[in-house]
């Protein structure tokens, strides 16, 4: 494995070391060495230099997840720009605020794609926002002279490495919050996939998650490390991502519970043939993953299972499961501490003082890879609490062993009668039914109760669908308690998720609120 101080450090010794090896293939089957990949990367810098972008120059950009995007993102790391890439569900709203609150200099955006104008979003925002310059890149990126590039700056500045990339947190009744991090903390989740993954050069990592998400960073940063290539895959669809996937014999393949379900459902259709015949694991994180699934993705379909972790946009990777850990870890826990002896967790129990061995309460935690706090540092003094540790607002438990699981959110606890209930023990429950794809379970207003138990149900046959009668027997036969079974049953196609997976559980409240 190489490791490096920052991530052009180790572009450059990648390209040094394994020239002409695989660093990536997409979806159109064009392909890019390490070498290659290096060259594009200061042509790119240079024609971007050009433009007046230089070290701690801020600098907004939204692309899809493509082989530009990653050249794009060394080139803005060679410069020491403070780079801040964007989700492209972001709209003018949400990028209009994060491109005034980070003072960028440049906002660089994609043609238009899956039906939305980015140009014109970013010709409005120029013309709106005093300062900002706009750069619209497609398949071709700005390319210069490499020779006529500045010395790579210094990637420290007295005792704390430079900032040098801004994560925004998505918001969805709030303005996203703008996570500070140095390439030193981004550098961190890459060394624990390496390890816990148990990476070489052979594997081929699944790049489908949003390579603008600081998951997607952290994929690349390990796949540099030990040489191997990704499969870039710019719009996960099932009917065209699993096949590319398998023609190129993936081994990693990545990134939540949304993902390995659609591979699962591909696997079953058909059956008697491995899909993926070199599958090491399904690496996990972004969403909760319903204890079965590992199972069934085992004895279906190969490998390890589902190896999954736990982090957050200003903290990522804070556990993650191995390849050797046993599979009720696996099934039910989203791993240990990761940098083992420097990832720091405590739970903290609602009613105040530490919790014990499986005791639930809030997850905080403190670490290498932990941002510097946020853009506005205003929001600092709630997100960090008195000893430094990062307050989550998660719930989970810390087995005897150190195994994190996570067992809902402060604010996805639904309170019927004063009794607190879990979203998420009810949603494990019901995704062992057959019946059921996929579920969300959700709090809704009730004038008798304060909030009513509300299940949303993907049904797996709709020809066939879940009844509400069915579904309470099936929680009772499990000795669910009667207060926490749902009172409400709602079928619906696709529940609505985010580009990392996580289900948008406001946007099922607002629609079935008054129901």
């Amino acid at each position: 494995m190489i490791d490096a101080p920052t991530l052009w450090e180790l572009i450059d010794a990648r390209a040094a070391a394994t020239p002409d090896a695989l660093l990536a293939v997409d979806d159109r089957e064009e392909t890019l060495t390490f070498g290659a990949y290096r060259d594009a990367v200061l042509r790119c810098a240079a024609g971007l230099a050009a433009r007046g972008v230089g070290a701690g120059t801020p600098a907004s950009w939204i692309l899809p997840t493509r082989l530009e995007a990653i050249v794009l993102s060394g080139a803005l790391a060679r410069l020491g720009a403070v780079q801040n890439p964007i989700l492209p569900i972001y709209r003018h709203r949400e990028v209009d605020f994060v491109v005034r609150q980070s003072q960028a200099k440049l906002l660089i955006v994609c043609g238009p794609y899956r039906g939305f104008d980015y140009p014109a979003m970013a010709r409005d925002l120029a013309s709106e926002v005093a300062g900002l310059d706009t750069l619209v890149v497609d398949r071709a990126l700005p390319e210069g002279d490499a020779a006529s590039l500045p010395p790579f700056p210094d990637a420290a500045t007295g005792e704390e490495t430079p900032i040098r990339w801004l994560f925004y947190t998505s918001g969805t009744t709030a303005d996203p919050k703008g996570a500070l991090h140095s390439d030193a903390s981004i550098m961190v989740p890459g060394r624990s996939l390496v390890r816990v993954c148990e990476m070489d050069a052979d594997d081929r990592v699944a790049l489908v998650f949003p390579f603008t998400h600081v998951g997607g960073v952290g994929w690349f940063i390990a796949g540099l490390m030990v040489g191997c290539a990704q499969i870039v895959v710019e719009t996960f669809d099932p009917a065209t991502t699993i096949p590319l996937l398998a023609k190129h014999d993936v081994t990693l393949a990545t990134a939540g519970t949304a993902f390995h379900q659609a591979y699962l459902e591909a696997q079953r259709a058909k059956p008697g043939a491995k899909l993926f015949p070199k599958i090491k694991n399904f690496p996990g994180g972004g969403a909760p993953k319903p204890p079965q699934l590992h199972h069934d993705i085992k004895s279906e379909m190969g490998g390890v299972g589902i190896v999954s972790g736990y982090g957050l946009t200003e903290c990522p990777i804070v556990t993650m499961n191995t390849n050797g850990d046993p599979d009720e870890k696996l099934a039910h826990t989203e791993g240990r501490a990761n940098p083992p002896g420097e990832m720091q967790i405590r739970i903290l129990k609602q009613g105040g003082g530490e919790a014990g061995a499986n005791e639930e309460g809030e997850v905080r935690v403190k670490g290498p890879q932990l941002c510097r706090g946020y853009l506005d540092a205003a929001l600092n003094e709630s997100a960090f609490d008195e000893e430094g540790y990062f307050r989550t607002g998660d719930l989970g438990r810390l087995d005897e062993e150190g195994f994190l699981a996570i067992t809902g959110r402060l604010k996805d606890v639904i309170i019927r009668k004063g009794e607190n209930i879990s979203a998420k023990e009810i949603e494990d429950l019901l995704y062992q039914h057959p019946k059921v794809a996929d579920v969300a379970v959700i709090g809704l207003p009730d004038a008798k109760t304060g909030e009513r138990c509300c299940a949303i149900v993907e049904c797996s046959d709709p020809g066939a669908p879940l009844l509400f009668d069915e579904m309470v027997g099936f929680l009772k036969e499990r000795d669910l308690m009667l207060q926490k079974i749902p009172e409400q049953l709602e079928l619906i196609e696709t529940l609505p998720r985010n580009p990392t997976g996580k289900v948008l559980k406001h946007e099922l409240r607002d629609r079935y609120a008054s129901s």
